[in-house]
């Protein structure tokens, strides 16, 4: 049986007191108002809006032309199917990099106009310092190590990281800066499962896996990968957990059949 607390709306401050009680955080990445309220009845507890919104919805091959605007937009539209999960905006490329007042500004403008509970950022020690602006701002803040994609091209490429020598050690060092900053939780994307296992004991707050194995507080799945859509092999990291992709293209396929044949709309569906 759920309790009073699990059935009300989530916090901040629930999700950072969910990791000393060693209970798991759910989170889904979706971009829409019909997604959102799958989510919430799903009782799914984190709902991101990602910039991901960029390849996922809008056919970018990565996610750097995603701005502010475009973001506010999917935020907005799934704002309207939330009342129980916490809503969690990404700050897009070119948002918060140029300097603290336009972080601010953007920040600022996802909670206000696009109704999101909290913002989330891509670096590690070097935002620090930008992350305390916010949060001190009242801007609740979730940091991002790893595979951080607005960086792929510093990267070279959507890969796996943390296999260097020295990444084990920096990486702690990054979650640890991000939390004395006042993150309340950091995600850790595609890095090797004991590293995501040793940062998750290394902090207070909690960590949110995407490709980083079991032992993370939380994890988190882009909607469009763990439902199939579109068909098609997914990533190791990813269990596709239904097939919609598969059962969409069925469905036109076969809509476009019966109209072609003249059977739709038969005499039911005519007025």
């Amino acid at each position: 049986m759920q309790s009073k607390e699990r059935r009300g709306r989530i916090t901040v401050p629930e999700l950072r007191a969910r990791k000393a009680q060693n209970e798991k955080i759910v989170m889904v990445t979706a971009y829409d108002y019909p997604s959102a309220l799958l989510a919430e009845r799903a009782e799914v507890d984190v709902v991101l809006v990602g910039d991901s919104v960029g390849m996922t919805m809008l056919g970018f091959a990565d996610v750097l032309p995603v701005t502010l605007e475009m973001m506010l937009h999917h935020v907005q539209a799934v704002r309207r199917g939330l009342h129980r999960a916490l809503l969690l905006a990404d700050m897009p490329f070119g948002s918060y990099q140029i300097g603290e007042e336009e972080a601010m500004r953007s920040a600022i403008r996802l909670l206000k106009e696009g109704g999101a509970q909290a913002v989330k950022l891509e670096g590690g020690a070097l935002i620090a310092g930008l992350i305390k602006k916010l949060t001190g701002a009242g801007i609740p803040v979730m940091g991002h190590i790893g595979l951080t994609p607005q960086s792929v091209h510093l990267l070279g490429g959507h890969r796996l990281q943390g296999r260097e020598p020295e990444a084990p050690e920096r990486m702690v060092a990054d979650a640890k800066a991000l939390e004395e900053a006042g993150a309340f939780g950091v995600v850790l994307e595609m890095i090797p499962a004991d590293l995501a296992a040793k940062i998750t004991a290394s902090i207070s707050i909690p960590t949110i896996g995407i490709g980083a194995g079991p032992a993370c507080d939380g994890q988190v799945l882009v909607w469009h990968d763990l439902l199939a859509i579109p068909p098609g092999r997914p990533f190791r990291h990813v269990k596709q957990y239904a097939n919609i992709g598969e059962q969409i293209e069925s469905a036109l396929r076969s809509y476009a059949e019966e109209v072609r044949r003249g059977v739709f709309p038969s005499k039911e569906q005519s007025l």
